[in-house]
């Protein structure tokens, strides 16, 4: 959401080449997840010839190659931040769509009374994107809880990043044991369903104002 926003707020501003810059920053968004998946290991690779042991290894920050994706804590950092990156252009698309729509005259008002460009941003610009900010974050805290394909194809699960859907396809598809994946799916379906609630009073009351 925070590199959203800002990615937002920069693309807002009039300058040369804002179209195309747009669509390259749309690109983890719409580039099939198993491309970019498998480029993401590609360059996290244990072996010296992964990219970023290469590189590392060439500056002489490491002398011996890292399996970083298969380091526990550090993996899940990782699948953390290849969720930010691949999702951002989303809530970038949400933000500037209600940036555009914000009446100008707020900011003439603000200008009149001496406001900077911090004051105008936090009196102006986030309060009329309260309502988009918080269906963004509901949203995207859903999908990310219920999340599969990435974290599967980046670590298949394991040194920490067993998250609750992993979990219902181990226990159902390698293990088979089918009562507890269907448990596991229950239990993951009741605490979306309190998501989805709050994510459509959240919407209503937006709808109203």
């Amino acid at each position: 959401m925070v590199i959203g926003l800002v990615a937002a707020l920069l693309l807002n501003r009039p300058f040369r080449a804002r179209g195309v810059t747009r669509a390259i920053f749309l690109f983890p968004y719409v580039a099939p997840i198993v491309s970019v998946a498998f480029v993401w290991k590609w360059i996290l690779d244990p072996r010296p010839s992964g990219v970023i042991n290469d590189i590392l290894m060439g500056l002489g920050v490491i002398e011996l190659p890292k399996a970083y994706l298969a380091t526990r804590g550090l993996a899940l950092l990782l699948v953390i931040v290849f969720e930010a990156w691949r999702y951002f252009p989303f809530a970038m698309l949400m933000i500037l769509a209600r940036l555009q729509a914000i009446d100008r005259t707020l900011y003439e008002a603000a200008d009149v009374d001496g406001a900077n460009t911090w004051q105008k941003f936090q009196h102006v610009t986030l309060p009329e994107l309260r309502y988009v900010l918080g269906a963004i974050f509901l949203l995207r805290l859903i999908w990310t809880f219920n999340k599969f394909d990435d974290i599967f194809l980046l670590t298949g699960g394991g040194f920490g990043t067993n998250v609750l859907p992993v979990l219902t396809y181990q226990f159902s598809f390698k293990s088979f044991d089918f009562g507890k994946g269907a448990a596991n799916a229950m239990i993951l379906l009741l605490i979306l369903v309190v998501f989805l609630v709050v994510y459509a009073s959240t919407i209503m009351k937006g709808a109203e104002e």
